[in-house]
């Protein structure tokens, strides 16, 4: 019954409030007929009553209070007035609300991208078992395992459940009813799916044996694949697919969102295909392994265990395993962008950090605003204080307040957060394995909800308490409390202080990452970024058994596109430039001293055509290039042509390059010579050239030029348009073969901006923070001003009247904002060399030149606060004496 009457009194306010104000006069009047008694005459009796039981609307709050429904319908009550406040300040409300929604959208945002990184189950099962195997060459670099070498891991590992060796080398062609379709291909041991403990959602995966020659034509769809290529159609499994030119079949399809490695999106997973020379070569290291440790072993003895193993095969196999050596990372760490240790890196540190500061300032510019607007209202609450409204009470309107812009707050924080995530869906994709993952589901919202009353109440903690602590007297006496005034300004001016430092430092790393960004898409590859572009060419390997793929494609392909009107010239390469490297191994220069133990001697390797280093802009320095003419197939001793890197670190103190030899093969007749120097072209955009050996296509032996040649990627130098000659190499490719997919030519500066991705999406993420954080500090500043100059008009028209000009009130105000800006200025600065370390870890620094840098941002962040501060002075430099002392 008690829970009934408390329901049904939600619904009879008007009821309960007379049921109360009746109880309230009855015991009033017993109090009063009581003092009657005792001898005092009324009027005596009725004010003892009256001082006794203190303000009736304060015991009718506290009544009310004691029944938690009615609770609830005054702090519904409060809100409604908390509305109507901000209704009739609607440039206080705006200005606070995008100030949240900046700071909450950012904020959500980034937490999207952490959580789809790092918080998010892997769609693996055990995860915590799943460990990535990093192994180095004896110089520290990776160094993957032989083919030969992982099935010795394979066999002598006790702590492992399953080892798998992969390869994400390829892609590889479907033949489709829309035409050919490039695909990437995830090739992998037997045992590959067994890591992962992921059964599929049709079929099966592969079994044992069923990588070996013979049985290996079989397929694994991912869950994309098969909904965009094969219409999910549940019959897909069992059928006959065309892949590479050849007869594959489905085995099964995986369910969605599994993915290895994460990064892999639209992929089909075949069993391992590799050139047999590549599987017979114990020193050629190629094949990256994963693997899953058994339940209850510790990283740890897992670690001892494959360092056992490593240690035999070195003793097994002293020339190709010598300091070969593995250190085993947890799968989750290594895809989610954590350290060995843990810990996130410095990148995303970074980043979770300039979002702290951005929502640092939001918080501190509305907490300045909330203060600036308490001033204002100081006489009220001393009115309700007088009247017996506790402090409580006053601090729990004010929280209300709070909460309803918090509302507001964390609506317009989604729909920012919503477009920044939308805007970095590009960015997101490519630059983090996880990144097609992000989105915002409940556990965004949640936080965003939590951070946006989090945000709030702290917000309006400090003007809360100060205003709730208002003298009515004083307030009363004089229109507002003048000690409080200045707490309060103090207060304010130190948020404004805080802004400005944290505004200065987000823009400094802004900064550094912007301009490290704009050094490397202007660095100098090598190579000219504007008239040069490239086709990726993936032939099918089961259209060229039999056939010579340069006899039958290459060399009709660079013959007529070479005619083609504005080609100056063409050719083909197997690694392109700036977007891959990695194909090497160490080398040594025929006749020179061993060299020392430790040091990394090796060298790209690439295969080109013979019209490449025309088309991609390097110069011969020394000797000859490479011709069909001189370099004849199958001649035991290979010509090579070499770039400036190689020189200068294999002939550091000079010497005759061309015609050295190195050893590679037992014959020394049969070492590979050089006929050549060119000038150097990145291998990388952020690394300088690296060592390069090419040789000719013609020269391969023709029995191993499929597999050499399957992917390709054409380089074109051309004073035309790449997007007017698209369609014309679309035609001459379909046209020699058909059943080669075409991908759309890109010119070699948007292969550039593809491999700084991350790097393009760190300098505009952290720009649109600064952006924000400088609005922010301005508003802030502005706000500050423009309040002490309402605050001080009367004060302002005394000095007037007594003689002070309109420059003195204006210089006395701007010297007050440049002290304000200057230790902002100054705690940024030394904020900035307490984070120096981590800076560097996250973007390249270069002293003097970051200084420079440096000095104009805190330039311009000063000359923006001090143009923000121009329109308050000129008012107060404008102000009447005798309309202000009027007014007063």
């Amino acid at each position: 019954m008690s829970l009934m009457r408390r329901v049904s009194n939600l619904f009879s306010r008007a009821r309960v409030d007379r049921e109360i104000d009746a109880e309230l006069r009855t015991h009033l009047e017993m109090r009063i007929e009581d003092n009657r008694a005792a001898g005092m005459s009324p009027e005596a009796a009725r004010r003892d009553a009256l001082l006794r039981f203190g303000n009736p609307t304060a015991l009718k709050e506290k009544t009310t209070a004691a029944d938690a429904a009615l609770f609830l319908d005054s702090v519904w009550a409060d809100i409604r007035f908390a509305l109507r406040q901000l209704r009739t300040s609607p440039g206080f409300a705006t200005v606070a609300v995008l100030a949240l929604s900046l700071g909450i959208g950012a904020a959500t945002a980034i937490f999207s991208v952490i959580d789809a990184m790092l918080l998010r189950p892997l769609p693996f099962a055990s995860q915590e078992r799943l460990v990535y195997p990093f192994m180095k060459s004896r110089t520290g670099t990776s160094e993957p395992a032989s083919y030969l070498g992982y099935f010795d891991e394979r066999a002598q590992l006790r702590t492992f459940d399953a080892l798998a060796g992969y390869s994400t080398f390829d892609r590889v062609n479907v033949e489709g009813p829309n035409g050919p379709v490039s695909l990437r291909a995830v090739k992998g041991t037997d045992n590959f799916f067994d890591v992962f403990g992921v059964r599929p959602i049709l079929g099966r995966t592969f079994l044992p044996g069923e990588d070996q020659p013979g049985k290996d034509n079989v397929v694994v769809l991912s869950y994309e694949v098969w909904q965009s290529n094969f219409g999910g159609r549940t019959d897909a499994v069992g059928k006959t697919v065309q892949l590479d030119g050849g007869a594959y079949t489905i085995l099964g399809v995986m369910p969605s969102g599994f993915r290895f490695p994460l990064f892999m999106r639209d992929a089909v997973y075949t069993p391992l295909h590799a050139p047999e020379s590549w599987m017979k070569a114990r020193g050629l290291h190629w094949l990256k392994t994963v693997g899953r440790i058994k339940e209850g072993v510790s990283l740890q003895l897992a670690q001892a265990d494959i360092s056992r193993v490593m240690a035999n095969l070195a003793q097994t196999y002293p020339e190709q395993e010598t300091e070969h050596t593995a250190d085993l990372h947890p799968l989750a760490g290594e895809v989610n962008g954590l350290g060995p240790d843990g810990k996130m890196r410095s990148p995303l540190r970074m980043l979770a950090l300039a979002v702290m500061a951005l929502l640092g300032i939001a918080c501190v510019n509305v907490a300045g605003l909330l203060l600036a607007r308490g001033v204002k209202r100081e006489r009220e609450m001393a009115l309700r204080t007088a009247v017996g409204a506790h402090r409580w009470r006053l601090v729990r309107q004010m929280v209300s307040e709070s909460l309803v812009l918090s509302a507001a707050g964390l609506a317009g924080g989604l729909l920012m957060s919503w477009l920044l995530l939308k805007a970095m869906n590009v960015y997101l994709v490519e630059a983090i394995a996880r990144g097609a993952d992000v989105r915002l589901d409940w556990k965004v919202v949640a936080l965003a909800l939590g951070i946006s009353v989090l945000t709030c109440v702290l917000a309006s903690l400090a003007p809360a308490m100060q205003l709730s602590g208002t003298n009515p007297n004083r307030a009363l006496r004089v229109g507002m409390g003048a000690g409080t005034a200045r707490a309060q300004h103090r207060l304010r001016s130190g948020f404004v202080v805080i802004q400005f430092a944290l505004s200065l430092l987000l823009l400094m790393v802004a900064g550094l990452l912007i301009q490290n960004l704009q050094r490397l898409l202007k660095a100098d590859l090598g190579a000219d970024t504007k008239r040069i572009f490239t086709v990726h060419v993936a032939l099918s390997p089961g259209s060229y058994r039999g056939r010579d793929p340069l006899l039958a494609f290459y060399r009709p392909l660079l013959e007529r596109v070479s005619s083609l009107p504005g080609v100056k010239a063409a050719g083909v390469i197997d690694i392109l430039p700036v977007a891959g490297w990695g194909d090497g191994y160490e080398i040594h220069i025929t006749g020179q001293a061993p060299y020392p133990k430790g040091q990394e001697m090796g060298a790209e390797t690439r295969v080109v055509s013979e019209g490449y280093f025309d088309a991609i802009g390097m110069k011969l320095l020394r000797g000859r290039l490479l011709s069909p003419t001189t370099e004849k197939p199958g001649n035991a001793a290979g010509s090579m042509v070499v770039n400036e890197a190689f020189r200068r670190k294999f002939f550091p103190n000079g010497g005759d390059v061309v015609s050295a030899h190195i050893d590679d093969s037992d014959k020394p007749e049969n070492h590979s010579g050089i006929v050549g120097v060119v000038s150097d072209v990145r291998q990388d955009v952020q690394l300088p050239a690296m060592a390069e050996m090419d040789w000719l296509i013609d020269a391969l032996p023709p029995e191993s030029r499929l597999d050499s040649l399957k992917n390709m990627y054409l380089v074109v130098n051309s004073n035309g348009d790449p997007k007017a000659l698209d369609p014309l190499l679309r035609h001459i490719i379909h046209d020699i073969d058909p059943g080669v997919p075409y991908r759309e030519a890109e010119t070699m500066g948007q292969i550039v901006q593809d491999q700084l991705v991350f790097e393009r999406m760190e300098g505009w993420l952290y720009g649109i923070f600064a952006a924000f954080a400088m609005l922010l500090a301005v508003i802030g500043l502005y706000g500050l001003v423009d309040h002490e100059v309402e605050l001080r008009t009367r004060e302002i028209g005394i000095r007037m009247a007594l003689g002070s000009t309109r420059g003195l009130i204006t210089m006395q105000l701007l010297r007050r904002v440049a002290l304000l800006m200057g230790a902002g200025i100054t705690i940024g600065w030394v904020l900035a060399l307490a984070f120096r370390k981590m800076l560097a870890a996250v973007v390249e620094t270069h002293g003097a030149n970051d200084f420079v840098l440096f000095a104009g941002l805190t330039f311009g962040l000063a000359f923006f606060g001090l143009l923000a501060t121009l329109a308050p002075a000129r008012a107060a430099a404008l102000t009447e004496p005798v309309k202000a002392l009027v007014a007063e």
